[in-house]
C-alpha cells in the first residue's frame, strides 16, 4: 500500500528527519510519535506529495490516498450533508448515508457548516474520508477537538476502514483510542543533525 524508502524531509530548507523506512500493507495502521516540532506534519506533507522530499522516495497506491490535515476542508455555507456531497462527488463516490451515520452527523445533515462547533467541524472533517473511496489515508493529529464519544467514533471507522483493506498512516502525540489496531513509530531517531548556524535558507511552510 505505502513503501518509504530513505526518505528524508526539510522545513525552511533544512533537513529535519532523514533516513526514513516504512511498509504499510493493506489492513494495517501506523502512528508516527515524537514531541511537537520534530517533523510529524511535515514528513505526512511529504508522502502526500504536497512538498517535494530532501531525499528518498515514498510509492504510494495508485489510485492515491486521502489526506487530512489541521484544517479540515469544508465549505462553511454549505451544510453538512452538502459537504459530503461536494466531495464524494470530487472523488467520484456518491452515497454519504453511512458517513454520516459513522460520525453521528445524521441529525446536523441540514446545518451549514459555519454554525458547527469545533468537535462537529472536526468530525464532518474526518467523515469526508469516507466519501473518498481511498484505500490509503494520511491523518495528522485527527482527534484535535474530539471529545471521548468522537474519537471512540473515530477509532470505529478506522478499523472498519482496515478491516475492508484499508491502511492509516496518523501523526499524533496522544492515544488514538486504536489499542493493537496501530503500531507505532517514534520519530526521534531519524531527527537530522541540525546545520551550523548560518546554514540554510527558505521559509517555513505554513502548514509544516
Amino acid at each position: 500500500m505505502l513503501k518509504v524508502r530513505d526518505l528524508g524531509v526539510s522545513r525552511g530548507g533544512i533537513t529535519i528527519l532523514e533516513g526514513i523506512n516504512l511498509t504499510l500493507a493493506s489492513g494495517a495502521a501506523l502512528v508516527l510519535t515524537g514531541p511537537n516540532g520534530i517533523g510529524k506534519t511535515t514528513l505526512l506533507r511529504t508522502i502526500a506529495g504536497l512538498q517535494l522530499a530532501a531525499s528518498g522516495t515514498a510509492l504510494l497506491p495508485p489510485e492515491g490516498l486521502a489526506y487530512a490535515g489541521h484544517a479540515d476542508g469544508l465549505k462553511a455555507t454549505l451544510t453538512v450533508a452538502e459537504n459530503l456531497t461536494f466531495w464524494a462527488r470530487v472523488f467520484g463516490q456518491d452515497g454519504i448515508g453511512a458517513a454520516l451515520t459513522a460520525m453521528d452527523l445524521d441529525a446536523l445533515a441540514d446545518r451549514p457548516a459555519q454554525n458547527l462547533s469545533a468537535g462537529q467541524k472536526r468530525r464532518l472533517g474526518l467523515a469526508r474520508l469516507l466519501v473518498t473511496g481511498r484505500r490509503l489515508w494520511l491523518l495528522d493529529e485527527p482527534t484535535v477537538s474530539l471529545d471521548a464519544a468522537s474519537v471512540r467514533l473515530f477509532a470505529e471507522a478506522v478499523r472498519s476502514h482496515l478491516a475492508a483493506g484499508g491502511a492509516a498512516l496518523m501523526a499524533s502525540h496522544i492515544d488514538l483510542g486504536l489499542g493493537g489496531a496501530a503500531t507505532t513509530l517514534d520519530l526521534a531517531p531519524y531527527r537530522s543533525r541540525l546545520p551550523e548556524p548560518g546554514q540554510g535558507g527558505g521559509f517555513d511552510e505554513a502548514f509544516a
